[in-house]
């Protein structure tokens, strides 16, 4: 055998190992056999294939998910013990409901064609309402004969935690039964280790012909023309005596509530048929993944492994979604202020100040085989926490949530200043305190997303570059905040802070030989010398000198970075790149977003428009028009698109308001509260955009409608429509 060969073997051998000793790995074994759906309200979601079906192709995280546990593992639907035929699938507009279009096969019974394929019509639609999932099956027969025949629902259910099916192992499980309640009900039970008492009720209408805890039959006869309806309900943890909404009942109320929930929030509308089809999957895929909370409204992760409250996630989402509907950050502050860390636990990462990274309500979390009951273990949600607070007023002027989140502000400062710097060298620094934690604390926190030019993995008290910018932007932020409340002397305490930051920052991050920012400095304050994106979110936070600000942004719109569709994680060349990693290489849409609104900071309104154009045509190309999670860092290659990546989540919070960011970054759009003023600050369009009318856009108890239209390089305002004292303006420089 060749050196170069055993040499790969062995590189290989050493990659798997390091795949098994990485935390909480969502492992990827093979192909979905049919593209999957998904619907979400509040803490349910469910993932179905295209056919409608819930377990019966390989390759996808199906089930009906509650409260990070699933409720229902198996849904199928056969047609005289076959499986129909699809015809097309499609997601209502706003995500409402599935509708699934399906028609029978050939079917032969002892040898012979009895039933001639494509006479039946057969359509499921499928939503979810207060915890449970509701199904309608309409046929219909379009033969000209009478047709008989059965339609059976094959279910089962195996009360699996999230982490189960993201494929983590348990040595013990609960205790799982399954009984009839009647001839229309059956009932799922599970009595797990924490002594949880979890159910799954299924409910059919009209009765079955035959029901068993497995299968519902109904023994169908249609003459021409004729058509019938079949409903079942999935409830989690309902009640036995407590039946289910009636389906239409439940669909319209349904509705009406998504509606209710929108109203508010400006609206958008382009010179781009393609761009508005982009911007209305991603409002109403934040609109799905906003769930009622006892705080107030809080857009969940992702779907299907982050459908739960995130502190990163929620509030870079809520940054993201401020300038359009600043609703989203009160719900995110409040209740991350009320679940802020009270004292120290080191199972769960936490310190007294420290700011939410994960919660979960599953078994697995309840026992602490995973410590995301309530887990703290992210180094960056502190900061954020802060500037999305100190960002909220300056966009609203709410003075009386200000005050009521004043205390916590001040937690997650003392935080930021004590515990979050165990050194005391004036950086925020991580290292997780447990074993069972996350090795790497920031957005990227794949096992070996931080790392020296060398390829070795950082180790120790690990600062991240970006993190520090975060924390600039919040101490600046929060000093404007106690000037408003008369705290003299904590501003001047809070912008000395800052200035110091910006100051230690340059001289221990700053690496000429590279042009840009060190990724981070490891535990013994050397610094990651690896071109990465991290650089071009602290060109967010406004805290690096204008020079250097342009020296960055001109190395990451250089071909080692920008793909064509985006810029890349990690720049192409640095010995750790892999464009098909979690990290090291892909694109990520709201990494993109965040370092545009940098670049705009710094009056690069041209570098915007590039990233903007990118991912404007990746979003052309993906399924639904929706930017996913994160795809490949392959470059752009003429008349092909992006590279998916296979594990993404779609939707996903932070990638779908990336859209919205960009238009933010490119129309450079501020808010002055005191003078009741919107400011258009170098506004620019991308090429792809002529005009843009925003409706409703909202500035304490006024609103206005307006038009930007581009010329050129130009843009020209049109004020179509105020309500209230308000006014707008065009700002040319910096």
């Amino acid at each position: 055998m060749a050196a170069e060969t055993v040499t790969q073997i062995i590189s290989i051998s050493q990659a798997a190992e390091a795949v098994a000793e990485q935390t909480f790995y969502i492992p990827m074994t093979g192909p979905a056999a049919r593209p999957r759906r998904s619907l979400k309200h509040d803490d349910t979601f469910i993932v179905l294939d295209s056919h409608g079906d819930i377990g019966a192709s390989a390759g996808g995280p199906d089930g009906l998910f509650h409260h990070d546990t699933r409720y229902l593992a198996r849904l199928e639907l056969v047609l005289d013990d076959l499986q129909p035929l699809l015809l097309g699938s499609n997601l209502r507009d706003d995500n409402s409901a599935l509708t699934v279009d399906l028609t029978n096969p050939d079917i032969y019974r002892q040898g012979r064609l009895v039933f001639q394929k494509d006479l039946l019509h057969i359509v499921r639609t499928i939503f979810l309402w207060r915890g449970a999932a509701y199904q309608r099956i309409g046929v219909q027969n379009h033969g000209d004969a009478r047709a008989s025949f059965e339609l059976t629902l094959l279910f089962d259910n195996d009360f699996a935690d999230l982490f189960e099916v993201r494929g983590e192992r348990r040595p013990r499980r609960g205790t799982g039964t399954s009984r009839l309640l009647g001839p229309t009900d059956v009932l799922f039970g599970y009595r797990g280790l924490d002594d949880a008492e979890r159910t799954t009720g299924l409910h059919f209408d009209p009765r079955p012909t035959r029901l068993s805890v497995n299968a519902a039959t109904w023994q169908l006869e249609l003459d021409p023309h004729e058509a019938r309806s079949l409903f079942v309900a999935v409830s989690c943890n309902r009640p036995v005596t407590e039946k289910p909404a009636r389906f239409f009942q439940g669909l319209l109320a349904h509705r009406r509530e998504m509606r209710q929930s929108t109203m508010g929030a400006a609206s958008i509308e382009t010179s781009n048929n393609i761009f508005n089809e982009v911007l209305c999957q991603a409002m109403a895929d934040l609109n799905m993944l906003m769930t009622e909370t006892p705080q107030g409204r809080y857009p969940y992760a992702g779907i299907p492994w982050y459908s739960t409250t995130f502190g990163r996630d929620g509030l870079i989402t809520a940054l993201q979604m401020l300038w359009i509907d600043p609703r989203v950050a009160k719900g995110v502050l409040r209740r991350l202020a009320h679940f802020q860390a009270k004292a120290i636990d080191p199972l769960a990462d936490a310190a007294p100040g420290k700011i939410l990274h994960e919660m979960r309500g599953g078994e697995m979390a309840a026992l602490g085989e995973v410590p995301f009951s309530q887990y703290y273990g992210s180094v960056d949600s502190t900061a954020l926490f802060v500037l999305l607070a100190g960002s909220y007023f300056e966009r609203t002027g709410d003075e009386a949530t200000l005050i009521e989140l004043w205390p916590a502000i001040e937690a997650g400062l003392a935080w930021i200043d004590g515990p979050g710097d165990p050194d005391q060298d004036g950086f925020v620094e991580y290292q997780r305190a447990t074993e069972k934690g996350l090795a790497n604390q920031g957005w990227k926190d794949s096992y070996d997303a931080i790392f020296h030019a060398d390829g070795q993995l950082a180790e120790g008290n690990i600062a991240l570059a970006e993190v520090q910018g975060y924390v600039y932007a919040a101490k600046q932020l929060a000093a404007r905040c106690a000037l408003r409340l008369g705290k003299p002397d904590r501003v001047r305490q809070l912008e000395a802070e800052a200035k110091a930051l910006a100051e230690r920052f340059e001289k221990a991050f700053w690496c000429e030989e590279l042009g840009t920012y060190a990724l981070a400095l490891d535990g013994r304050k050397r610094p990651c010398k690896v071109r990465t994106s991290n650089a071009g979110q602290v060109l967010f936070s406004g805290m690096i000198r204008e020079d250097r600000a342009r020296l960055v942004a001109a190395d990451l719109m250089r071909p080692h970075f920008y793909s064509g569709w985006g810029i890349r994680t990690v720049a192409q060349g640095e010995v750790r790149y892999n464009p098909m990693s979690y990290h090291d290489g892909s694109i990520w849409p709201h990494d993109n977003a965040l370092i545009a609104l940098g670049l705009a900071r710094y009056g690069l309104k041209h570098s915007v428009a590039h990233v903007f154009k990118g991912l404007f045509d990746a979003a052309t190309y993906m399924d639904l028009r929706r930017l996913p999670e994160l795809f490949c860092g392959f470059r752009r290659e003429k008349r092909r698109g992006p590279t998916l990546y296979p594990v993404a989540c779609a939707p996903q919070a932070w990638a779908s308001a990336t859209p919205f960011t960009l238009l933010e970054a490119a129309l450079g759009i501020e808010f002055d509260v005191a003078r009741c003023e919107i400011r258009l600050r170098n506004p620019h369009l991308p090429t792809f955009l002529n005009e843009v009318i925003l409706r409703d856009l909202r500035l304490g108890g006024s609103s206005v409608d307006l038009r930007v239209s581009r010329h050129g390089d130009d843009v020209a305002l049109e004020v179509l429509r105020t309500r209230g004292q308000i006014q707008v303006s065009i700002v040319l420089a910096r």
